[in-house]
């Protein structure tokens, strides 16, 4: 036996060891010794094949857009103060604009003024009063519109993953689809109610003071002192009254200054809650705002509801806070989950909600492996009776493909849905094509009257150019429905792909040094083909 027909031997030999390795969580499950399971990863199956969750949620876009006017508001007033402009009111109108009213037209020019210098985009309309004062209203530009909308989904998109990737699932898809959408598919999820509420939870934190001295039966009647707002205490007990608090409208603190939310337990009493870590900005707030407000109650707000509402003791350094309130531990973790991924930029709302069962999901893997064997056998048939002995080559080397193909998916972690079970059934038949082209060529070979050797030799060699055109194109326009294709079609160009590269190795390399022991070990006067 040549060097080069022992080399390519234990070469192949070397590849099929390497495959069953990678494949062996996938065929073992739970009983793969630790070492590998922690090497290898099993396939990863798709929401088509396990089941999970299929969801279309609606960014509320206009949500964010009010919410940029909102903090307007707040720096229009902190800027007017500053510069020692006197003015009567700054408040929102009609959801979409800002509103200035001062007492006299100068002054209104001085506001204009100083607006357009700080605010690029805003575009302005003065209207005279009665009484005299003037009302300026600002508008953010069309394009500064389109930013915060386009980044308010894209906002949303990352948030959203970083809670889906908190959830520990494994190939979730989230896409931005038109009209404000986006697609989120958890494959393999088990409490689909849990993950509604993990991607559904806006999770803005706040801390806001609380209005002190504020009588809360007229402030349950709507009579509030200007510049606070009613909120009511978070209370899981059955039956228990909501309990009112009054707090002021301004924020002292948001939650986007978070550096890490942790599930804890309280030992002394047994109690979860939750740890909040400020980042450094958030510290020094956070540090500045306790050392103003000793003896005061600051309301932890979240989604607009009272957690808890502590007496500020003293000054807080390190930017450590906590929030508590009647959690069960899988509330408090999730509690932690949204927290640390962060807020969505704006709401979003559940358009569609489809579940895949456990046991479609079943029905479909049956059904793919069964097409799979069906076509496989079918296939083997056909070449044993057509090829005789050289059948068998492609039949070695058809498992071989199908072996490749399953380690190449686990190994990458790429997953396989049911587009996916057609793409590998599509590269089947491909593969079973190649050899198709080699036998006969190595038949045209045998009839010119060349000696078995000589004419595989030349059946591979013309062949082979053949072949790689074929599955070249072939592996182009996959690699472009993987680029631009979503979903279905990505999994069909996944596998497509895969099993072009594993066709093109084991029909030309692993056929040929096949055919070469075969000559090499005994004189063969005449080819089995």
């Amino acid at each position: 036996m040549s060097n080069s027909v022992k080399i390519r031997g234990l070469l192949v030999v070397a590849c099929l060891v390497f495959a069953i390795t990678v494949l062996t969580p996938t065929l073992m499950g739970k009983k793969t010794p630790a070492w590998l399971a922690d090497t290898f990863n099993p396939i990863s199956l798709g929401l088509d094949l396990q089941g999970g969750m299929h969801l279309v949620l609606g960014v509320e876009v206009e949500k964010a857009y009010e919410a940029r006017i909102d903090n307007l508001v707040d720096q229009t007033t902190v800027l007017l103060k500053e510069k020692d402009i006197v003015f009567k009111r700054v408040n929102k109108k009609d959801q979409d604009r800002l509103s200035v009213v001062v007492y006299d037209q100068e002054t209104a020019g001085q506001v204009q003024s100083l607006m357009e210098e700080t605010f690029y985009d805003m575009e302005a309309e003065a209207l005279p009063l009665q009484g005299g004062y003037t009302e300026i209203f600002f508008q953010l530009s069309d394009r500064e519109t389109r930013e915060i909308k386009d980044y308010a989904i894209r906002q949303a998109l990352e948030t959203l993953r970083n809670r889906v990737d908190e959830m520990g699932l494994t190939e979730p898809t989230l896409q931005i689809q038109s009209d404000n959408r986006i697609l989120v598919q958890l494959p393999g999820v088990k409490d689909p109610d849990r993950a509604l509420k993990l991607l559904g939870e806006t999770a803005l934190l706040e801390f806001k003071m609380v209005a002190e001295n504020v009588n809360l039966e007229e402030a349950q009647q709507g009579k509030l002192p200007p510049g606070t707002q009613l909120l009511y205490m978070v209370d899981k007990t059955p039956g228990a009254p909501k309990v009112p608090i009054v707090v002021f409208s301004r924020t002292s603190l948001t939650g986007d200054l978070l550096s890490d939310a942790q599930f804890r337990i309280d030992t002394r009493f047994n109690d979860p809650y939750v740890s909040l870590d400020f980042n450094k900005i958030g510290a020094k707030r956070f540090e500045q705002l306790t050392g103003s407000n000793t003896g005061k109650r600051m309301a932890i707000v979240l989604d607009g509801k009272v957690y808890s509402a502590p007496t500020i003791n003293e000054k807080i350094r390190g930017g450590k806070a906590m929030i508590s309130g009647s959690f069960t531990p899988q509330e408090a973790t999730d509690l932690a989950i949204v927290l640390r991924a962060g807020s969505l930029p704006a709401p979003v709302k559940i358009l569609e909600n489809r579940t895949v069962g456990a046991s479609l999901g079943a029905d479909s893997i049956n059904q793919g492996i069964r097409s799979v064997m069906i076509g496989g056998i079918l296939v083997v048939v056909a070449i044993a009776i057509y090829y005789q002995l050289s059948g068998l080559v492609a039949v070695t080397a058809l498992v071989l493909n199908l072996v490749f193909i399953s380690a190449m998916l686990a190994l990458f972690g790429a997953t396989l849905t049911l587009p996916g079970i057609a793409g590998i059934v599509l590269t089947v038949g491909m593969a079973v094509d190649a050899n198709v082209l080699i036998f006969e060529r190595i038949r045209e070979e045998l009839r010119l009257g060349k000696s078995s050797r000589m004419a595989v030799e030349t059946g591979f060699g013309k062949a082979f150019l053949t072949i790689i055109d074929a599955n070249l194109t072939t592996l182009i326009a996959a690699l472009v429905l993987f680029q631009f294709g979503t979903g279905p079609v990505k999994g069909f160009a996944v596998t497509l792909s895969i099993g072009i590269l594993a066709s093109l190795f084991t029909a030309v390399f692993v056929s040929r040094m096949v055919f070469d022991l075969v000559l090499e070990r005994k004189a063969v006067k005449r080819l089995s083909i």
